[in-house]
């Protein structure tokens, strides 16, 4: 039984390999609204070290509890081919026992429950313990658009979609061309699909939909998302724009590379990581190279081993991690960039590094993460989309926003040429089009701001949601 009285106590799930954004979620509903916090963690045999140290990293805050499940193997339970969501769902399928059970351990039990979009196999059990629940997609809400409204294009459309040549309409919202879908909706014959449509039936059963973006990032979107004549007819649960969610990072890290950052000018240095999937093989890393040294730039690259298998693309094969990062980049470059670059093997402290006064651009493969602490620091960005839903984060970005450049050839699909790379870098930090962009995301960055200033749209809608959620579960009760 919930009293009305009662602290809101709200359990948040991750799905594997997506707990950043729900711990992010997590230190949000304790500092500003004052609510208990359980955040229990789902993860894969192989990411759960990982995920283990951002347990412990969450607990050292002492804001909230966190519970880590055992880790699923599903090793026998996904073909080969059958990566991404397929694997998503599979976890969360294995862990979804341990996550009853761990509910039902609580000393005190839950007000309300919010699983990752991807951690939706779990939604149900809120049924069971009769509390609300809520979904948390913590990319932005042109992708909701597209999820949702899957459903509905698969009853309307014959054949693939990535066939089609004209955009698929989302009504209220910008179109989506076929390039640009989610890796899922490439292969409707594929269990990603299968997934992806399932997530898509599934999300409007929620009472309300916790989305990573700000009612002044994506007014149209959202707007749409709540008529119940366009979107708002297909979602039906309330949304609530809880975004930027971030990592704000550490301010106090000290090494070489922030001394090398702090003898440069302001907005003078390039960024340059493609996430810990992203890969790019042997022939773009050479031709990414000869781009930057003809920019004349300065530039951190995050340079791991090429993937092996011709072309850019998604889930990469990587080579070797021990090779010298000498023998996939051009013969000399390193010795000849010395003074204007810097080469970080594979890991490098992004946030710490967007948010130094002297970085001034991000070359990045567009995870709506990495385009979040882009926007929050407000710095212009090359687009360099390779999988899940980056190509359209990439037109959302450039197209929608216009704080991006992207190349005319789609990573995914091909080289680019060192030429249109150097082009596109020159273009951030020399040419006019390049201030237009900075000047952009820097009123951008405000408006994330002002969303989360006490009274801003965010922090309200945040406020919002737990009021809904003690409302609902009052009537849940009765």
């Amino acid at each position: 039984m919930v009293r009305s009285n009662q602290k809101p106590h709200l359990v948040l799930l991750s799905a594997p390999a997506h707990l950043q954004p729900v711990i992010e979620l997590g230190k949000r509903l304790v500092t500003c609204q004052d609510v208990k916090v359980t955040i229990i963690v789902a993860s894969f045999v192989q990411s759960a070290p990982a995920e283990s140290r951002m347990v412990q990293a969450a607990l050292a805050t002492k804001l909230f509890d966190v519970i880590h499940l055992p880790p699923a193997d599903i090793c026998n339970l996904v073909e080969p081919g059958d990566k991404g969501i397929t694997s998503l769902s599979a976890a969360m399928h294995v862990v979804k026992p341990d996550f009853q059970a761990a509910i039902l351990g609580l000393e005190t039990l839950p007000t309300a429950l919010v699983v990752h979009v991807f951690a939706i196999e779990c939604l149900g059990i809120a049924d069971e313990l009769k509390i609300p629940k809520y979904v948390f997609v913590s990319t932005n809400a042109w992708f909701l658009a597209t999820i949702v409204y899957t459903p509905v294009l698969d009853k309307e459309v014959e054949g693939e979609y990535a066939d089609k040549k004209e955009p698929f309409a989302l009504p209220g919202c910008s179109s989506i061309r076929a390039e640009d879908l989610p890796d899922p909706m490439l292969l409707r014959t594929k269990a990603n699909y299968r997934e992806f449509l399932k997530i898509g039936i599934e999300i409007p059963k929620a009472d309300g939909i916790l989305v990573n973006a700000w009612e002044e990032l994506q007014p149209k979107t959202l707007a749409s998302l709540r008529d119940g004549n366009l979107l708002g007819g297909v979602v039906k649960a309330p949304i609530f724009p809880v975004g930027p969610i971030n990592s704000e990072g550490s301010s106090a890290l000290k090494s070489e590379l922030f001394d090398w950052l702090d003898k440069q000018t302001t907005d003078s240095v390039l960024y340059i990581s493609f996430g810990s999937m992203g890969g790019l093989s042997l022939e773009q890393m050479l031709e990414l190279a000869w781009g930057l040294e003809l920019s004349q730039q300065r530039f951190i690259w995050v340079v791991r081993p090429p993937i092996e298998k011709p072309g850019s693309g998604s889930v990469p094969k990587f080579g070797n991690i021990g090779d010298d990062m000498s023998s996939y980049l051009p013969e000399g470059f390193i010795s000849r960039t010395r003074d204007k670059g810097v080469i970080v093997p594979q890991w490098a402290p992004q946030v710490e590094i967007l948010s130094h006064p002297s970085c001034g651009g991000f070359f990045t493969h567009c995870g709506w993460n990495s385009a979040i602490e882009c926007i929050t620091n407000g710095l212009p960005m090359i687009a360099w989309p390779l999988y899940a839903e980056q190509r359209m984060n990439a037109t959302l970005l450039t197209e929608e926003m216009g704080i991006a450049l992207r190349s005319e050839t789609l990573p995914s699909k091909g080289v680019v040429g060192r030429e249109e790379i150097e082009k596109m870098v020159r273009k951030i930090f020399v040419d006019e089009g390049g201030r237009q962009m900075r000047a952009r995301v820097k009123e951008l960055k405000l408006s994330a701001e002002t969303a989360w200033s006490n009274g801003g749209s965010s922090y309200d809608a945040l406020a919002k949601m737990v009021k809904h959620s003690q409302k609902k579960a009052i009537e849940i009760d009765v």
